[in-house]
């Protein structure tokens, strides 16, 4: 996030004559002529306007790195974006191919599929959104075009800046980027031959996130709010006593001194360390709320005053007017501050306050409300004139209208440095309701204040789909639905489907705002208790391949969930496929988003094998409220046993096998301490192993272990399905395992 380097070899001006532009968008040959471009990576290349926007581009606040310098070119580049200015705005365009499928723009409304899908990133409290709201809470200025053979490309507008992005249909066009102030970015370009690859050099660029704790993984509890301490124990008992797995449950505002941030409400909760260890004593970790707006009304502190207030005056952390005074905004505790993380010295600071606050037993951060959101006012946030004191490898002073999008994710990278900090030896876990590009650096995040209806529960797919796509892996919905209840008479039927599912997503939460009905998984009656019950112990089951996929997620990008399409390029109908996600790429998640039907889903090419964790598969035996499980021919898949949170025992596994069509398969296990950071000093497992059919019977054996994490002593179980019928075996792991199937 440093100022880009000089330039280093020759430049490269895209002549007008090599692009093919779409009709009615052609660009002069003096505007073409202009360009000026070259690779800055492999297969990954860089575009100015001209030579004056090359000098006066601002820093990369997207890159985990400076953006490098283009160098020479060798051999074609992709077809030049056009420049032009209208006023203050800039606006691109970028010529899109027929057919050409459009995905990303991080967390947007409506189907997987963004064709003829308009989006203006600009972060915003975007309460009980539709796909008919321009703006929600993120901002990803990151799109991926995926040709009809599968060929991709990633598109990355690098500026920060308020921006409008129109999607053409699928029979090809333009699009279309506006951009609000500041100089004419770049656009960085990716080309690889499949998404996967775009989306792993985008982690090149971006970075990826740092392994999660694993009691992270598990499910999670929370609503608005739990209060007072002894509600948080009952429902913590609640999930234990009908063995339900918990392993986080989560306090909203309500835990507060009058909202302020950094303080109890001794009357609620006079003892919060000893809270936590009550819950960690039953095996569950804590999320405590951490918003940044700090209270300002010196007429209700008190004499004690208020601390946090005090030191951001005392140390000039707040954002500043235009004049450059104090800006005063009000939120949930009244008039607030509101601290500039784009200063160093204020995200050290804020840092800071995490020491004591994490003394006391806290295991982890919800920072929310940093769009940021400001009540009382129109824009729902501050103005755009307001001034940012920003670091000068950030590009120095700026209006929050450069600075706006990005709050959040520096907001929730103060955090993260201050948590590391105060708990050196375990790693730290964020959530953030805003970011932008390269956030996930930082930060888990979730699909914000989502409603309880049906729209809502099809929208989570796609939305966690997309987000994925664009970089951020660690994402969920609000699962139930956070604002309103649900249709009347069926609250229960909407809250089992969409845990169904939802316990199958990276980010697993049940959550519901003030005033709504009970939603734990044993408030709708027996029958939808069962049905939640077996969707989180699905999610326990499959805890040694989910684990696995998030330490991949942190090497190479990838997300943890995915679109079906990526199974199979091939496959036009599965471009659109907004019900059906793989998990990884060896487990495809079928479930019905609608309450009363099914919805035919596209499956890819080959033999996926239907199973699940029950003795019988039979449809009259499988719960509706359920999603149908497939497994990738060719695959191996580790599993587990059911336990009531993560490390609650050793894992029993059982490798879940469908051999391809060559009477193969392979897959990988990833084990280590579960928190802290040995496993970057090499103390991990990971075992990769294979099954392979030898006349009337199918060997399975490790091929190939990593790390220097002694194996455990355990058996290993081996489910083969698919094919005529399905066998089993058991061995000891490490040793080969021979399994009859005849």
């Amino acid at each position: 996030m440093r100022k880009a380097g000089s330039v280093k070899g020759r430049l490269v001006r895209v002549l007008g004559a090599a692009l093919i532009l779409s009709a009615g968008a052609a660009a002069s040959a003096a505007e073409l002529a202009a360009v000026i471009a070259g690779p800055i990576g492999k297969g990954v290349y860089c575009y100015f306007a001209d030579a004056e926007a090359q000098k006066n581009a601002l820093p990369s606040l997207a890159m985990e790195k400076a953006r490098p310098a283009i160098g020479a070119a060798s051999g074609s580049m992709p077809e030049a974006p056009r420049f032009e200015t209208q006023g203050e705005k800039t606006i691109i365009r970028i010529a899109v191919a027929p057919n050409t499928s459009l995905y990303g723009t991080g967390s947007v409304a409506g189907p997987v599929l963004r064709n003829g899908r308009t989006v203006t990133l600009w972060n915003t409290d975007a309460y009980g959104y539709d796909d008919t709201n321009p703006s929600l809470y993120q901002s990803h200025p990151w799109i991926l075009a995926v040709a009809p053979d599968g060929k991709s490309k990633g598109i990355l507008i690098d500026c920060s800046y308020r921006m409008t992005i129109a999607m053409p249909s699928l029979g090809g066009g333009d699009i279309v980027v506006t951009v609000d102030g500041g100089p004419k970015p770049p656009v960085i370009m990716i080309e690889r031959d499949t998404p996967q690859d775009v989306v792993k050099a985008l982690a090149e660029l971006t970075g990826t996130i740092t392994l999660p704790p694993k009691w992270a993984l598990g499910y999670h509890q929370c609503r608005y709010s739990y209060n007072p301490d002894t509600k948080v124990k009952e429902i913590a008992d609640g999930f234990r006593s009908r063995k339900i797995p918990l392993d986080v449950i989560w306090m909203d505002i309500d835990y507060m001194d009058k909202f302020r941030i950094f303080t109890f409400d001794k009357s609620q909760f006079p003892d919060p360390k000893g809270l936590n260890t009550y819950l960690h004593g039953k095996g569950v970790h804590n999320v405590w709320m951490i918003d940044p707006g700090v209270a300002a009304d010196k007429s209700k502190f008190g004499p004690e005053g208020y601390f946090v207030f005090e030191q951001a005056m005392a140390g000039n952390h707040p954002v500043q007017r235009a004049d450059g005074s104090t800006f005063f905004g009000e939120v949930w505790p009244g008039k607030c501050v509101f601290p500039d993380y784009t200063r160093k010295e204020t995200r050290e600071w804020w840092g800071g306050l995490y020491k004591d606050f994490m003394a006391n037993g806290i295991d982890g951060i919800w920072n929310d409300m940093n769009e940021p959101a400001v009540f009382n006012v129109p824009s729902k946030t501050m103005p755009e004139d307001n001034l940012h004191r920003a670091d000068a490898d950030l590009g120095g002073n700026g209006p929050h209208l450069r600075y706006h999008n990005v709050y959040g994710m520096f907001m929730v990278k103060a955090s993260r440095e201050g948590i590391m900090k105060a708990n050196p030896d375990k790693r730290p876990f964020v959530l953030s309701r805003a970011n932008f590009l390269g956030g996930h650096r930082y930060a888990a995040t979730w699909t914000g204040d989502n409603s309880a209806n049906w729209y809502h529960l099809e929208n989570s797919v796609p939305m966690a789909l997309n987000m994925g796509m664009s970089g951020q892996p660690f994402a969920g919905p609000d699962i139930g639905g956070f604002a309103g209840n649900g249709p009347k008479g069926g609250e229960g039927k909407l809250f089992a489907r969409w845990m169904g599912f939802g316990a199958m997503m990276p980010f697993a939460r049940g959550h519901t705002g003030k005033g709504n009905i009970d939603k734990e998984p044993w408030s709708f009656g027996p029958e939808v208790e069962s049905t939640c019950r077996d969707a989180i112990n699905r999610r326990m089951r499959f805890m040694p391949y989910l684990y696995t996929l998030f330490q991949e997620a942190s090497v190479d990008g990838l997300p943890v969930i995915r679109p079906a399409y990526w199974a199979d390029l091939s496959n036009p109908a599965l471009r659109s496929e907004d019900d059906a996600f793989l998990l990884g790429s060896d487990l495809l998640i079928v479930p019905d988003m609608v309450p009363d039907r099914s919805r035919v889903s596209a499956m890819p090419r080959g033999n996926w094998a239907k199973f699940d964790f029950t003795k019988s598969d039979s449809p009259e035996k499988a719960d509706p409220d359920l999603p149908k499980l497939y497994v990738r021919p060719g695959a191996i898949v580790p599993t587990g046993q059911v336990m009531q949170f993560v490390d609650e025992k050793p894992v029993e596994a059982t490798l879940i096998v469908n051999l391809d069509e060559n009477g193969k398969a392979i897959g990988t296990m990833y084990e280590d301490a579960g928190d802290g950071w040995g496993y970057k000093k090499g103390e991990y497992l990971r075992t990769t192993y294979s099954a392979e059919r030898k006349g009337d019977e199918v060997i399975v054996k490790v091929v190939k272990t990593e790390g220097e994490m002694k194996r455990p002593v355990r058996n290993v179980a081996v489910r083969l399905v698919g094919g005529a019928g399905e066998a089993a075996g058991k061995g000891k792991d490490g040793d080969e395992i021979r399994i009859k199937t005849k």
